[in-house]
């Protein structure tokens, strides 16, 4: 075959290939053409960004430290030896309940996409949540729902727990799990919707709480407080000893519970942002000046600074800024926290000894009165004077009475709730073990084992 010939049979192959090709070329030009009007709706729906997801997951497994083992080994410490174990058991079993009440209905009740301004509802047994599906943040971002589902789950889950402070070592197990189910849904699920959910009575009023000082802290602190008085005092209170039975425990318990706090405050800005190492820092330096601070009140006051006040001064400064965590600079931090430890030292010292109730492991006087000094002080801590990030026309008389507000509110519902729910436990249960089951302890008369076999 000549060269001209090859030439021509190339070019026809070409030729034919290239007409071969011409629909699947038109029908690609086609969908390139039409491909802006199809999926438009596609495109403009949200997806969560990793990173940000990422940051939240880290969170929310950092607040389940918190519970297990911070909080079980915080409070596990500081009781009896022969109540160490129904102590741990009470604070593991509560937030298993709360786990499965928040998807059952208590993230509908708090979150739910219909309400008013105290309760929502809808989303009940998570209807409608998927993998695809998005929560909102505080900018344009969003993050997985289940991912926030997962987050706030721990905060329910933690705030009953902290309840159980006041009535351990009397109350029975029994009791516990049904008050905790009623305290949940009609004291805990409504002000956590009050408070963060947008509609919600405190949201609109523009209350500050960061990461929970009225949900969490106010809310338990007060009920613990309220359980306490109606149960009563544990047998020889004010006259046996009723020392820690290891306050190494306390002290792990206490680490643990700082490390985990980081996912509470940092994780409330529910990004990895600069709000959330605002809130990072603030809970290193709060918590390091309580700590400090109270055992400067344990020396002012004639005694020398113990472990105990330390891990209690941790305690404080941790809860009093929670509400502040992104609400302040660094040195508005510090100074809250120093108040707070010093305040909380003198209602655990001196108010609970004149006014005689048995909170047997402070929770109100730590986290009741802490969150209150955290909640108004948070106010404070916005100035732009101490470092806050308060704007140029902050009107802190207004937001004062905004906060004080929010707290008083809370303290209210909280002490009917709790009435209601304990008195309803009380009904069903019998509330309190017999006297025998005390003196024996907890740990073998409602478990049938004991912490220590020598």
């Amino acid at each position: 075959m000549k060269f001209a010939n090859k030439m021509a049979a190339g070019a026809g192959a070409v030729g034919l290939a290239l007409f071969a090709a011409l629909p699947v070329w038109a029908q690609e030009a086609a969908t390139a053409v039409a491909a802006p009007a199809a999926p438009a709706a596609e495109a403009a729906k949200p997806v969560a960004n990793p990173g940000n997801n990422a940051w939240m997951m880290t969170s929310t497994v950092l607040v389940l430290l918190m519970i297990l083992p911070g909080l079980a080994l915080f409070y596990g410490g500081l009781t009896r030896t022969k109540n160490m174990l129904s102590t741990m058991t009470q604070i593991g079993a509560a937030a298993c309940l709360a786990m499965l009440i928040w998807v059952m209905y208590g993230y509908g009740l708090a979150f739910g996409p219909e309400g008013n301004q105290f309760i929502a509802w809808g989303k009940f047994f998570l209807a409608g949540v998927n993998a695809d599906s998005t929560a909102a943040t505080f900018t344009d971002e969003v993050i997985s729902e289940y991912v926030f589902i997962s987050f706030q789950m721990t905060f329910a889950a933690i705030t009953l727990a902290l309840v159980l402070g006041s009535v351990v070592e009397r109350m029975k197990f029994s009791a516990v799990m049904v008050f905790g189910a009623i305290w949940l849904t009609i004291v805990y699920f409504p002000i956590a919707h009050m408070v963060w959910a947008g509609g919600g009575l405190f949201f609109e009023m523009g209350a500050l709480d960061f990461a929970g000082g009225t949900v969490v802290h106010i809310n338990a602190g007060v009920s613990a407080l309220v359980a306490a008085l109606i149960l009563g005092k544990r047998i020889g209170y004010t006259k046996e000893i009723m020392a820690p039975h290891s306050l190494t425990l306390t002290m792990v318990g206490t680490g643990l519970l700082w490390v985990g706090w980081f996912g509470f405050n940092a994780g409330s800005a529910l990004e990895a942002n600069g709000s959330a190492g605002l809130a990072m820092i603030n809970t290193f330096v709060a918590t390091a000046s309580a700590g400090l601070f109270w055992m400067l009140a344990e020396r002012a006051g004639g005694h020398k600074p113990s472990a105990l006040g330390f891990c209690s001064g941790i305690i404080a400064g941790l809860v009093a800024v929670t509400p502040a965590a992104g609400n302040s600079g660094p040195f508005g931090a510090i100074l809250l926290g120093a108040v707070a430890s010093i305040v909380c030292y003198f209602a655990v010292t001196k108010l609970k000894t004149k006014l005689g109730y048995d909170d047997s492991l402070d929770a109100f006087g730590i986290h009741g009165i802490g969150g209150m000094i955290g909640a108004i002080g948070t106010a404070v801590t916005m100035l732009t004077a101490i470092g806050g990030p308060a704007g140029d026309d902050y009107d802190l008389g207004s937001q004062l009475v905004t906060q004080v507000s929010a707290v008083a509110t809370t303290i209210v519902w909280s002490t009917v709730g709790t009435v209601v729910a304990i008195y309803v436990a009380k009904l069903l249960t019998g509330l309190r073990v017999s006297e025998e089951v005390e003196r024996e302890g907890l740990d073998l008369g409602e478990h049938g084992e004991r912490a220590y076999n020598y």
